[in-house]
């Protein structure tokens, strides 16, 4: 195993920055020890924006490899660097979060809650979430993960009115692991997926057998297990879609269909480009034009969060190149079976495209160990913020529902049930 200096300080200065994602609570404690808007309020404030963390670290460790290697070097690898996913998923959370796409989705999960119901007399508002968290995450395998995670989280904001914090741990870690599962039944749509599926010659049929429907099921049972388990609480926390609905149309004006449909066809635009920064960006400057003229159907676009969200993943990018040092042999060097628990609990604190991607690298790997790396990579997508790409969106928006922030220790105790769902599905069967 060799590596060089600057490898080991990427290597140090990432995992300071994965521990410090578990002090954020903290931190955000202290700052309130401060007067507000005070210098140390304020940047004790900053120190505790877990979306801010990855990033902070990587300025620090940029200002430190322009000390060493000059800033020449510096900057050859920056544009050795691909930034296409913090882009996109800032392109995708701005239009996903607006008042016409979520309205139609919230009225097409409605319409198959409202048959289920009608067949099996299904209390309403559990009928809602279920569907919600089953169809949310698996239309991530059509429309992608970040997309699915941004209107499946917008959702359950919506929905959720009384604070447990027992119930929001458990709810955001079944979103967390349904969506990095869920987007498992098409060869473009996970990243942990994607970047491998051309190289190892993955094609749908390949996938939908292999990784699909074993991720299905997973997603199922994750979603119908947590509505049994916490029926009582979510009856008494959370409010039916019909009743987000009537709340909207009492406050807003009814959204013309043509509108709602010219914006899902520049989401459309979007996920069809995904792989192509100019494009999908055209599209949505374009889209930004667009959302001016309608504005009398718009919210605020969110355009904080999706650049919150683009600079932590942006963070982890920068990181990335210097963990092949040691990833890459520790890999190569396992099991099937200790390849696949592996990945589970690496994925934890390495994202799960950047873990695929690196096993993809290393020669020799039989087809069992490919599988091994890519199913404990995506059944791993939910124990932490920094697993998944789309986690940071979801934990974005679902913040507010959390008094002090989420607690990264807490999220990765409640996600290791369903994450144990994911992996019996995917390794047992």
């Amino acid at each position: 195993m060799t590596y060089t200096t600057i490898e080991l300080l990427g290597t140090l200065f990432f995992a300071l920055a994965v521990v410090h994602t578990f002090l954020v609570g903290r931190i955000l404690a202290w700052s309130r020890h401060y007067p507000k808007n005070s210098l140390m309020n304020n940047l004790l404030h900053l120190f505790g924006e877990i979306e801010a963390v990855f990033a902070i670290w990587a300025a620090l460790f940029m200002a430190i490899y322009i000390a060493i290697e000059g800033w020449g070097p510096a900057i050859h690898y920056q544009e050795s660097l691909d930034f296409i996913e913090p882009f996109f998923i800032f392109a995708i959370m701005v239009i996903c979060s607006t008042r016409p796409i979520l309205t139609a989705a919230r009225q097409g999960i409605l319409s198959v809650s409202s048959l289920i119901q009608k067949i099996f007399k299904t209390p309403a508002v559990l009928t809602d979430l279920v569907v919600l968290l089953i169809i949310g995450p698996l239309s991530g395998s059509f429309i992608t993960e970040p997309a699915a995670m941004t209107v499946t989280a917008y959702l359950l904001n919506s929905m959720l009115q009384k604070e447990s914090s027992k119930l929001i741990y458990a709810l955001i870690a079944v979103l967390f692991v349904n969506v990095s599962i869920g987007g498992a039944l098409t060869p473009f749509a996970a990243p942990p997926i994607l970047m491998v599926a051309s190289k190892w010659q993955w094609d749908f049929t390949f996938i939908i057998t292999h990784f699909g429907w074993k991720s299905a099921l997973a997603v199922t049972v994750n979603a119908v297990g947590l509505i049994l388990i916490f029926r009582k609480t979510l009856s008494e926390s959370c409010i039916t879609l019909r009743d987000v609905e009537k709340r909207i149309g009492n406050s807003h004006a009814p959204i013309p269909w043509g509108v709602m449909a010219i914006h899902l066809i520049f989401l459309a635009g979007v996920v069809v480009t995904s792989h192509h920064k100019n494009a999908f960006l055209g599209i949505f400057l374009l889209f930004l034009g667009v959302a001016a003229v309608t504005s009398r159907h718009q919210d605020q676009l969110r355009l904080k969060e999706g650049l919150l969200v683009s600079m932590f993943l942006g963070g982890i990018i920068q990181f990335g190149a210097f963990q092949k040092w040691w990833l890459a042999p520790l890999l190569s060097s396992m099991s099937d079976i200790l390849l696949f628990k592996g990945a589970v609990a690496l994925t934890a604190i390495t994202d799960n495209a950047a873990l695929t991607y690196l096993g993809s690298q290393v020669e020799g790997l039989s087809e069992a160990s490919k599988y091994a790396l890519v199913g404990g990579a995506i059944a791993g997508g939910g124990l932490t913020i920094i697993a998944n790409a789309p986690n940071a969106a979801g934990y974005s928006i679902l913040s507010q529902k959390f008094p002090g922030g989420i607690k990264p220790l807490n999220l990765l105790i409640a996600a290791l049930a369903p994450t144990a769902v994911a992996i019996g599905f995917l390794w047992l069967l």
